[in-house]
């Protein structure tokens, strides 16, 4: 199940960062072996309830500047509404009603999704409820007041927010269609592969609307499986938005990354591999989907018979936080190789619903125990008294141990290696937990 995506939307300095951090708590400073993802402070992953969904920080929006930075804000905060299936709108109780938070409030009214109206720096509800009802005049329901900076009121706007979650997460639910997302720099020929796809098996099934979003998704039919592609290259906008806007881009890649399945991380051969190609794709990582890296335009280089070992070996080093990753080679242009990206997004979905029983699993891990001693402290030594798989996509496995704080990262890795050179599980992440035979949990 994608987790549904919030965007945090006002004018500058209502307090939307402070309630960003607020929210995503220490999550965001567990900067993972990911590079530059987490750091990014544009998104984050927030757990309330039962619920785990994704906000998003849009920057402000000054409805009426031509200022340039003002004017790319404006646009990121278009693509976030566009994208998003909440929208928590900031206000500042301090300032109050001003003019142009009506004309955000028209805006986000004509995107027709779910609004959360939210009144930030009210630090004593005592002095400032009567000036919060001021709000009501924007016609968008009750205000939520809050203060992110003392954390006050945040428990009953969260659960405004995750009231509308039902509806849009049913509805995802019953399609059992593999979704795939094309995702990556601009102009590496996402949009171009999608066509030729579309081209070469010309059997346009239809092109629906997104089921909770407003980007198109594409139905593309291939051995009577029909795939359902998510192109993050365009939202089909009418204004050209400026490609070069990192944050846009990001964006769109997480919001299309929580509903696919399997996610094709598309680099230009022409190009290299580059950090901003790390960093696109540690949003694939950190989310556990499947991961296709397809390197395109690889019929404009020029090629001797060590060319695609070495460009395999760049694509290891920069993105090694994920040597699961599969690679194949491709040309949108000529179609080289694209029946392959069909094949590869079969074996990458059957190896994330893979299922490993209990005791074959254990034995793995005996023997892996017995080639390398478990790691020790002040004496004592990690056990692990047994393994068993909790879930799919990704395959999560379940450690129970005699002693948590004993089970280093290292450790797991060597685990997660011994686990993947008996049943392969390439192009998909491995999840694992450990937890203390007293039911302690840990990540």
């Amino acid at each position: 199940m994608s987790r549904p995506v919030v965007a945090i939307v006002g004018r500058p300095n209502v307090g939307k960062s402070t309630l960003f951090n607020t929210l995503a708590g220490d999550r965001i400073s567990i900067v993972q072996d990911t590079p530059g993802v987490t750091r990014d402070r544009i998104y984050a992953d927030v757990t309330w309830l039962n619920y785990n969904f994704t906000i998003v920080d849009t920057g402000g929006i000054e409805p009426e500047s031509n200022d340039i930075i003002l004017k790319s804000m404006r646009e990121q905060a278009e693509i976030a509404i566009e994208t998003a299936d909440v929208i928590l709108f900031v206000t500042d109780v301090r300032q109050g009603l001003v003019d142009a938070d009506g004309k955000v409030a028209d805006m986000l009214r004509r995107s027709k999704k779910p609004i959360v109206l939210v009144v930030n720096k009210v630090d004593s509800f005592e002095k400032f409820m009567p000036d919060v009802y001021e709000f009501y005049n924007l016609g968008l329901g009750d205000p939520q007041p809050i203060s992110a900076a003392s954390q006050l009121g945040l428990g009953d706007m969260l659960d405004e927010v995750v009231k509308h979650f039902g509806e849009n997460a049913l509805k995802e639910e019953e399609d059992e269609r593999p979704r795939i997302a094309i995702i990556g720099k601009p102009n590496v020929g996402k949009s171009s592969i999608i066509n030729k796809l579309l081209g070469e098996d010309r059997v346009i099934v239809s092109n629906i609307a997104g089921t909770t979003r407003d980007a198109i998704d594409t139905t593309i039919k291939r051995n009577g499986t029909e795939y359902v592609f998510i192109d993050t290259a365009g939202l089909r906008r009418k204004n050209k938005i400026k490609e070069e806007l990192e944050r846009y881009s990001i964006i769109r890649t997480v919001t299309a990354v929580e509903r696919a399945d399997v996610v094709v991380v598309v680099i230009d051969a022409t190009e290299g591999v580059t950090e901003q190609d790390a960093k696109i794709a540690g949003i694939a990582h950190d989310r556990g989907k499947g991961i296709i890296v397809a390197v395109n335009k690889w019929d404009a280089i020029e090629k001797n018979d060590k060319t695609i070992y070495e460009f395999t070996r760049k694509v290891k080093d920069t993105l090694s936080f994920m040597p699961y990753a599969e690679i194949i080679f491709i040309s949108a242009e000529t179609g080289q190789r694209l029946n392959k990206l069909f094949e590869t997004i079969d074996m990458v979905r059957e190896n994330q619903t893979m299922r490993v029983a209990t005791g074959v699993l254990n034995e793995i891990i005996t023997e892996a125990t017995a080639l390398q001693q478990p790691p020790a402290d002040k004496g004592k030594r990690l056990k692990i008294y047994y393994t068993t798989q909790v879930a799919v996509k990704p395959p999560t496995f379940v450690n129970f141990v005699n002693d948590k704080e004993l089970m280093h990262f290292s450790y797991v890795r060597y685990l997660e290696n011994r686990i993947r050179e008996a049943f392969g599980f390439r192009g998909t992440a491995l999840k694992f937990i450990t937890r203390e035979r007293s039911g302690k949990d840990a990540e």
